[in-house]
């Protein structure tokens, strides 16, 4: 063991793999502490990657250097690229997991990494000296330096698990809580919260009865998340959908009165894009049903998870009500659902590079920062293990911005904005989604994770000869053109507007009726075409081809932003001078200090006015 580390991570979920492995890759000498060196990268609730909005983070962790993609492509069951009826910015991958081989890959990538040292403990006392953090103690009455602490701790913060009118410490299933630290950094004066989680039962497989449910097939050509060369899959285990019904509604009402959620004891706000079973029922009152996931938990296993039945209601009434759905008939119990209250910190309490504004070098990432998801605490996690890096070897500190990735998005809401409950990434949240797709990710975040010592130059090199092979095939298609005669017939037969004189392929792309299939039948007329372009290629050139005008638009308004993003304010700027502002105003920048005007004007109960005042101010 190192006498002083440059960074400790504690806590081995999703955000804490990723910034011990961030940290390690660049250099740092890493020490990674873990209440159970069984449970690193432990998929805590579904055994699944990606999604809407969170499979783009999962590219743009991979197109940085990170390793959740490619865990997620040598442990993926079934590959699945969602919203493929809508336009290219709703495209999202997501794949189920095998969660036993999920976490297997992620300990052998940490294990496999000469920086990263381990130790099983729980760490109650952070070691603070004057602003600074120094170290951390823990449960056994060891002490670590460093130079820098990224805490992780998901769940685990006080932790209580509610199972009807049972409660019992833990942060998950048969894991205990982590006390003390909570108390520790509150009386340094950090504000803290609870939140609630929760999830669903785990059902014995060989007792559903599959012919009862809808098959939910993975895609016919199966994609993968990372950019690099990982292997897509050559066979795919199926998903099923089965629904509730008003008779699963009734059996579960009759738990009401014992349910932890209603009756008071679980103070902390859930998640609302993902609610308990109980709550969908209780707000969504005009609905006779609810959709069920039912998706395996491995190649080798048969442990199911039931997606959409999170509860916390007591175990007789939850194995009653799953009886009543079709093909659940049968269903036998491996574990009750149950739901996790737990201790998390307001993240306005934290800087762009997810270091807190009251403790330097220490940094906050995942759950504790009040967030849900595997997807949002990894890319925290690979934040804070890169800036913890920096700031070890005093280098600058580094970050994304809300028009380079969903990752910049997210930190800048969590810290302009706060949140009061789980905070989920959606599309909706970025403002130039059209520019943050998945399939570009590599195109806009790559050389950003080059040039920190991160992403590999067999990377970056790989990123820069895509760009290129884009930017060629687009110029193709502009140079060559077709004469009537030669497509008048093909357009015909997808009732499309007739030729009257020679016209650029790059013209016809644009055309609505013109989709991939079409793409691929007008490539054969460029000439200089050798070989077939890369799939990725020709997808790639058709987006910038069809969606140009909006890509435009859209580049245009993030560059005008961008002049704000860009005007500093410095951390100690005193407020208080400027009497013009609007009291509620200068609460609010007093407490947030945001880093720049742009993320001064999007701080809630910060008025235009007040923006003007300080742009006069600093023109001044």
């Amino acid at each position: 063991m190192h006498e002083t580390y440059d960074v400790i991570v504690v806590g081995g979920g999703h955000a804490g793999c990723e910034a011990a492995y961030a940290a390690a890759t660049m250099g740092s000498q890493t020490l990674l502490i873990t209440m159970n060196m069984q449970t690193i990268a432990q998929m805590s609730c579904n055994p699944a990657m990606g999604g809407v909005a969170k499979g783009q983070i999962v590219r743009e962790i991979d197109a940085l250097g990170g390793m959740s993609g490619i865990i997620s492509d040598k442990s993926m069951i079934q590959f699945r690229m969602l919203n493929r009826s809508k336009g290219p910015a709703m495209w999202s991958p997501r794949c189920q997991s095998d969660r036993n081989l999920f976490a297997l890959e992620w300990r052998l990538a940490l294990e496999r990494n000469l920086n990263v040292d381990f130790w099983q403990d729980t760490v109650k006392e952070i070691i603070v000296e004057g602003e600074f953090v120094k170290g951390v103690k823990t449960s056994m009455g060891q002490t670590f330096h460093a130079k820098t602490v990224v805490l992780t701790n998901g769940t685990f913060l006080n932790g209580r698990i509610f199972i009807g009118q049972k409660t019992f410490g833990g942060g998950r299933t048969s894991e205990g809580a982590s006390t003390g630290l909570t108390e520790q950094l509150e009386s340094i004066g950090f504000e803290a919260g609870r939140m609630k989680t929760g999830t669903p039962p785990r059902i014995d497989g060989r007792s559903l009865n599959y012919e009862a449910m809808e098959e939910q097939q993975g895609d016919e050509k199966p994609g993968k998340f990372s950019y690099t060369d990982t292997t897509a899959l050559a066979k795919q285990r199926s998903c099923w959908i089965t629904y509730t019904s008003t008779d699963v509604h009734e059996i579960l009402k009759e738990g009401f009165e014992q349910s932890p959620m209603f009756t008071g004891r679980i103070k902390g706000l859930g998640p609302r894009y993902c609610p308990s079973i109980e709550d969908k029922i209780n707000r969504f009152a005009d609905k006779d049903r609810h959709q069920i996931f039912v998706e395996p938990e491995g190649w080798d296993t048969v442990e199911v998870y039931v997606n959409g039945f999170s509860t916390s209601l007591p175990e007789e009434i939850q194995q009653k009500a799953l009886r009543k759905i079709p093909g659940f008939e049968k269903s036998k119990m491996f574990r009750p659902g149950y739901a996790v209250e737990y201790d998390y910190f307001p993240p306005t309490q934290l800087k762009h590079t997810l270091e807190t504004h009251l403790v330097k070098n220490l940094f906050f990432a995942g759950q504790i920062n009040g967030t849900t998801g595997y997807e949002e605490a990894a890319c925290q996690g690979l934040m804070a293990g890169i800036n913890a890096h920096q700031n070890a070897h005093e280098k600058d500190p580094f970050t994304v911005s809300r028009a380079e990735g969903y990752i910049g998005v997210l930190i800048d809401d969590l810290i302009t904005k706060g949140t009061e409950e789980p905070y989920r990434m959606f599309t909706s949240r970025a403002e130039y989604r059209t520019l943050l797709r998945q399939d570009n990710a590599d195109l806009r975040l790559t050389e950003k994770g080059y040039a920190i010592g991160l992403a590999s130059e067999e990377r970056f090199e790989r990123v820069g000869e895509k760009r290129k092979k884009i930017a060629n095939l687009i110029e193709e298609t502009r140079t060559t053109k077709l004469k009537p005669d030669e497509i008048n017939g093909w357009l015909a037969d997808l009732s499309s507007a007739q030729l009257k004189e020679k016209n650029s392929i790059y013209a016809l792309i644009k055309r609505p009726e013109i989709g991939t299939t079409e793409i691929d039948y007008l490539l054969q007329f460029i000439p200089t075409a050798e070989d077939k372009p890369a799939e990725e290629t020709v997808e790639q050139a058709m987006i910038e081809i069809k969606y140009e005008d909006y890509l435009s638009r859209e580049r245009v308004n993030a560059e005008k932003i961008g002049k704000w993003e860009n005007l500093e304010i410095q951390p100690d700027f005193e407020y208080d001078r400027l009497k013009a502002l609007s009291y509620e105003g200068r609460d609010k920048l007093k407490k947030i200090k945001p880093a720049t005007i742009g993320q001064a004007s999007r701080i809630s109960g910060v008025s235009p006015s007040d923006i003007s005042i300080l742009l006069v101010y600093m023109g001044r």
